[in-house]
Order: C-alpha cells, then sequence, then structure tokens
C-alpha cells in the first residue's frame, strides 16, 4: 500500500531555498551582538556557579562538566575513550571498561546526556550517555562524577536515539541509527538487499531504582527504518515514549536525496506498559547474542566485565497496541514532550513548521482506529487526528525544542541559526534570536523534565567564526548562554567546549555538591592490593610477574627503591594514595612505560602495568603537584638483565628489605638480553 507520494526536486529546492536564507540573513555586527547584561554570567572568584551543566563531548567520547552561568569548565568526565590525565583505560583497574564483543575500543563517539529523575524531576543521582559508533550506553555516578558502568547494546548499529530515561527512570532507551541484519542472521549480504534484510531496534533497559545498574529488559524489533532521537512520556502520558525516525524510503546509498523523497517520515510512539504486558505473558523470542556488561565499584576501585549471551525481542509486526506511527514532515530529526506531557514536538530538518501532536488526540486516534494504513504492519495514524497544530513559519532547519517553566517552548535552527520562542498552546511565536552559527542541540536546565528551572537557556553551535581568537583550519565548538527569565531572550555569555557538542542537561548546584565524595576511606578498601598503611608496602615475584605494592603520601612513595627486577618482567605498580584529604590525588609514572600515568584519589589504588624492555635505571615520579616538596616525590626502579642474580629488594631511606615470592633459577642471559 503506498501512503505517500514522493516529491521530486523537493529536496534540492528546499536546499536551495534554505542557503539563500542563510546567506541573505546572516547576523550582522556579530562581534558586539550581546543584548543582555554579560554582568549576569560573572560568577567571583570564590562564588560558586548556580548550576552544574553536563555536555555531551562528542567525538572526544568523553562528557564535560561547566559551571553555569560562568561557563567555567570544572571536569572532563572520561567515559568511552581512553584518557592518559586520569589514567582512564590505562590502568590495570579501567581497561574493562572499555571492553566490548569486538575487544578493547577505546573511543567512541558521545552524544546525548540524560539525567536520572525522579516523578519526573532531575533528582542528581546519576547521568547516562550514549556511545553512538559501537553502540553503548553509560551510566555516571555523581557522587564521584566517574563513570560506574558501560552496557554495550546488541542488534543495533550507531545507538542515536539515546539515553534517554522514562518518568522516574524506569528505563533507558536505546534505539539504533543505521538499520542492520540482526545479530543472529547473515550479515553478509548484498547491501542493497536492505528492505528485505535490514531491521530495525530499539532497547528497554531497566535500571535498578537504588543501585542504578542496567540491564537489558527486552528489544523491540522494528521496520528498517533509522532513527534519530527520543523522549519519554510525563504526566498522563507516561507509560509512553517517542521516536523520531527518517529514511521510510529504506534507501541505503545516497541518503540526503534518496531518503528524504517522502513528504513525512515518522514520529514512534511505545507504549511501554504493554510491552511489560507482553514481556509478563512471555510473548518475547529469545535471541542468541554477545554483548559486553561492564561495571566499576568504588569498594574494590576495580571494573569487570562479563559479556553477556541472550536478549528477549518482542516484534512490532506481530505483537499489537504496543507499536504505532504518527507522520511527521520531513526528516525529522528532535522528538521532544513538554513539561505536562500533553504535546510532543516533531522536528522535521527539511520542513517550514513544527508539528505539534497531543497525547490525548493520540488516544483517542488509536480508540477510534482513524488509521492511514500500516508501515511493515505499524499502523500509521492519521496525521490530522493526531495534531495538536502545528507552528508556522519558524525558521529553517528545526532541529531540537526544550521547555521552561512558563509554557513556552524553544527551537533551534540550524539553517537560519537562530532560537525561536514559542507558545506550546497557542503556537504563537514570542521572540527569536540569532546564534553564532548554526545552531544544533539547546538546553534549559531541566528543559525536558516536569519541571524545568528555567532562567537560562544555552545553545550548543557547530560554527564559531569570528567569535574566538583563530587555532588554524579548525576553531573551539561553541557555547552560547541567553538570559530567559523575562519576556525577551538576552545571550549574556559565549564560551568553547571540548569536542563537538551536542545535547546537555543541567541540575542546580545543590542537587548534586551535597552529595559528593570527597575521598575514599582507606579502611573500607577491597582492592586486592590495597596498602592500607606503609607497613603493609611490599614488593612479590611469581615467577615473571613482579608486584609493587606501594603507598603514596605528602611527599613521598614507600618504597621509593627498587632492584631486581629484570628485562621481560611483568611489572605491577599497586599504588594507594594514602591520603584521606579532600582533593589530595597523587600521580604516577616511570620512564619509558608506554601506556599513560595513573591519577589516584585519596584513599585508592590503582595499577599500572610495565614490562620493561632493556636494563638501566629509571626513575619514577608523582605527577600530580601535591605539596611544596612535590618535586622530591620520586623514587628508581633498577632495571637488570633477563636472567640476572641480582636479588629483588625494596626499601625508603633505610637498609633494602629482601622481597618475598617465587624467584625462577637465573638463566646464563647476556647483558642486555631478554
Amino acid at each position: 500500500m503506498k501512503i505517500f507520494q514522493p516529491k521530486q526536486l523537493q529536496y534540492l529546492f528546499i536546499a536551495a531555498f534554505a542557503f539563500f536564507f542563510m546567506e541573505s540573513c546572516k547576523p550582522k555586527g556579530t562581534q558586539s551582538a550581546a543584548t543582555g547584561d554579560a554582568a549576569k554570567a560573572y560568577v567571583a572568584p570564590g562564588k560558586y556557579d548556580e548550576f552544574y551543566n553536563f555536555v555531551s563531548g562528542g567525538f572526544s567520547g568523553q562528557m564535560a562538566v561547566y559551571g553555569l552561568p560562568s561557563g567555567r569548565l570544572l571536569r572532563v568526565i572520561p567515559v568511552f575513550s581512553t584518557d592518559p590525565e586520569k589514567g582512564w583505560g590505562f590502568s590495570e583497574e579501567t581497561k574493562p571498561m572499555l571492553n566490548t564483543s569486538h575487544g578493547f575500543v577505546p573511543w567512541d563517539d558521545a552524544h546525548h546526556p540524560e539525567m536520572s529523575q525522579t516523578n519526573g524531576e532531575v533528582d542528581g543521582r546519576w547521568v547516562f550517555i550514549n556511545g553512538n559508533n559501537t553502540p553503548r550506553i553509560a551510566r555516571i555516578d555523581l557522587t564521584t562524577f566517574r563513570t560506574a558502568e558501560i552496557l554495550e547494546i546488541p542488534n543495533s548499529a550507531g545507538n542515536h536515539s539515546s539515553a534517554f530515561v522514562t518518568q522516574s527512570t524506569e528505563y533507558v532507551v536505546a534505539g539504533t541509527r543505521f538499520s542492520i541484519p540482526p545479530d543472529d542472521a547473515n550479515g553478509d549480504v548484498p547491501i542493497d538487499s536492505y528492505k528485505q534484510n535490514f531491521k530495525g531496534n530499539v532497547s528497554f533497559i531497566k535500571v535498578d531504582s537504588v543501585s542504578g545498574n542496567m540491564n537489558i529488559a527486552f528489544q523491540i524489533r522494528t521496520p528498517g527504518v533509522n532513527f534519530d532521537l527520543s523522549h519519554a512520556g510525563k504526566g498522563n502520558s507516561h507509560g509512553w515514549f517517542f521516536f523520531s525516525c527518517y529514511n521510510s524510503e529504506q534507501a541505503n546509498t545516497l541518503l540526503e536525496v534518496n531518503a528524504s523523497q517522502r513528504d513525512k517520515d515518522f514520529i514512534m510512539a511505545v507504549n511501554w506498559k504493554k510491552a511489560e504486558e507482553y514481556l509478563k505473558a512471555g510473548k518475547g523470542r529469545k535471541q542468541a547474542v554477545r554483548y559486553a556488561h561492564n561495571t566499576y565499584s568504588d569498594k574494590t576501585h576495580s571494573a569487570t566485565s562479563k559479556i553477556e549471551t541472550e536478549i528477549t525481542i518482542l516484534d512490532s509486526k506481530e505483537l499489537a497496541d504496543m507499536v504505532y506511527l504518527i507522520p511527521c514532515p520531513k526528516s525529522p530529526h528532535g522528538c521532544d514532550v513538554d513539561p505536562t506531557g500533553e504535546y510532543i514536538v516533531g522536528s522535521g530538518k527539511l520542513a517550514a513548521l513544527v508539528p505539534v501532536f497531543s497525547f490525548t488526540k493520540l488516544q483517542k486516534a488509536i480508540a477510534d482506529k482513524a488509521f492511514d494504513g500500516d508501515y511493515e504492519g505499524i499502523p500509521v495514524i492519521k496525521y490530522e487526528a493526531a495534531l495538536h497544530g502545528e507552528v508556522k513559519k519558524p525558521g529553517l532547519g528545526p532541529l531540537h525544542t526544550e521547555f521552561d517553566d512558563k509554557g513556552n517552548a524553544y527551537t533551534s535552527m540550524f539553517v537560519s541559526s537562530e532560537i525561536v520562542k514559542w507558545n506550546v498552546k497557542s503556537l504563537e511565536i514570542i521572540d527569536r534570536v540569532p546564534t553564532y552559527y548554526s545552531v544544533g542541540h539547546l538546553m534549559v536546565p531541566g528543559g525536558d523534565s516536569r519541571k524545568p528551572f528555567g532562567k537560562y537557556l544555552v545553545a550548543y553551535n557547530k560554527i564559531t567564526k569570528d567569535r574566538y581568537l583563530p587555532t588554524g583550519p579548525e576553531l573551539a565548538q561553541s557555547a552560547q548562554l541567553y538570559d530567559i527569565s523575562g519576556e525577551k531572550m538576552k545571550l549574556i555569555l559565549d564560551f568553547p567546549t571540548i569536542g563537538e557538542p551536542h545535547y546537555a542537561q543541567a541540575a542546580p548546584a545543590g542537587l548534586i555538591s551535597k552529595k559528593s565524595v570527597k575521598f575514599f576511606k582507606i579502611e573500607e578498601s577491597e582492592h586486592p592490593y590495597v596498602s592500607k598503611g606503609e607497613g603493609q608496602a611490599k614488593v612479590t615475584r611469581d615467577g615473571n610477574k613482579v608486584h609493587i605494592n606501594i603507598t603514596a603520601i605528602r611527599s613521598h612513595f614507600n618504597p621509593d627503591n627498587i632492584e631486581g627486577v629484570r628485562v621481560g618482567d611483568e611489572v605491577y605498580f599497586h599504588l594507594t594514595n594514602l591520603e584521606q584529604d579532600w582533593d589530595v590525588p597523587h600521580g604516577f609514572a616511570v620512564k619509558g612505560a608506554n601506556n599513560s600515568e595513573l591519577l589516584v584519589m585519596p584513599g585508592e589504588t590503582q595499577t599500572l602495568k610495565w614490562v620493561p624492555e632493556k636494563s638501566g635505571m629509571y626513575p619514577f615520579y608523582c605527577t600530580d603537584f601535591c605539596s611544596a616538596l612535590h618535586q622530591e616525590m620520586q623514587g628508581y626502579i633498577r632495571i637488570s638483565p633477563a636472567g640476572s642474580s641480582v636479588p629483588l629488594s625494596f626499601s625508603t631511606g633505610k637498609t633494602p628489605t629482601p622481597a618475598a615470592g617465587k624467584t625462577p633459577t637465573p638463566s646464563a642471559a647476556k647483558p642486555g638480553t631478554k
């Protein structure tokens, strides 16, 4: 059944018009374009910001934390990419966090952070974020500002439509960007067999309400479309999830034209309460898969990785009343739900309007079976039957919408480089302001929850020409802060960001800072190689493995002289930071180690593995400035040739202590050989 008529050349016409509009309407006088009181963004020395702002690092694979309104960078949290500053992915304890079914994958593309919620309100416990490239979702613990869990997503490619949570964080979702053959099918098929072999998939990941631990409860198999973004229902629409999807044409090449032919693609509405009923009734099908589930423990200061082997599939074509499609113009990107939960905003990148759907009308359309046929077995709701109304001529290239606490919406216009403020009920445009330039996501603190905090809006821009000092062919990514406390939006600050910022979340500082961990109690450590005092420092040998239990405290290591280690030994430095004071980390690095430093928090133990390749004298030192005598915080490890008879010993300021352990009989080896 043919649902929509393609319109040839429409895409080229819109693109040409958009280019003309952007060039003719580019804001003038950009250097002096701030319209608000810039002093509102000033935070005096010694004063704290009002909000934490959690921003995706895009292709850095990390997440950045900024203060608002100052725009000061407070921390970069390593998530999916190795980070030598903090030893993330380099220490033996953190390497398992980057394990996948493909092996150790030390990079990803992080797009959409989402804070945990309780009753639809931001609660300050966790932030979830997606890995777009090798499909993963991470959970960051906001007591430590560290990644606590990473879950790989099977049957997916390009995990873009995530990580978004339900009203009380019952689930976090992950929708595949690229439809592909399922993991248990033969993927070695012709690419042009897309319509026959490629399937879509959305995952519902259960979140433990106390620990935050994640597990994939079920996946919904869908037709082979591409899922872009999503948001959960709330209030009256709690129990539903909404996903924007494009490529209803199911094209497999030159998608910018071939996936932009139809007037409308879809918003997919999922009744996840109904899905739970089907799951409980045993309607799901078990599928054999392989995916990694990685968790980090603050008790052992170590990560573990487990390969899971099964998933439950619910088929959208076979199970009625679970999935519906709402037509949405055109190649929709954003999919946003207002604080009341009544209105669902779809943003068609190529549309000259913004459609707003009503949850109440959607339910009536389902009850009345007001369908316009089906799409591969999924009922398609008639557009007008679910439509609340359209925002007319909002701008060019609508992408994302956030909401304030006064019934207003704010939509980013990528092509016309502006933010448009409009009333959710009346659909009337209230204000528009330019951005510099090509705004993508935007963020109002709490702006996708039931309780937005309002006051500020941040635009995350893709292009920054003429905003900052030039830095060669590439300029810093850009964020711009607007005061939205009045009827008119006012630009009050520019600040650069790491990577390519996509989505962001923000919450009042007091909601998070009061829970912050200041140090780890050393007496509670369960790390297998912890040294809970200098008296427990030691060096032991087990065959060619040498374990060095070393302590750090201002301003020395114990031991700081180590001898009897040989070329080819696997050397494990288990460094325990004995400090029990806030903000006194110690670092550790040894000459010639081909990985990274360690950065060890107070009361924590971390391990650096090193295999020396030639004999000699190797200094090690503290890499994090810790005291007036930081420069003196150093030591030496002597590396002897393989087979050397130099006994293993260690000391700090006294006669060396013989090391314990199993020592193999030395072989007759020439000096310098392995």
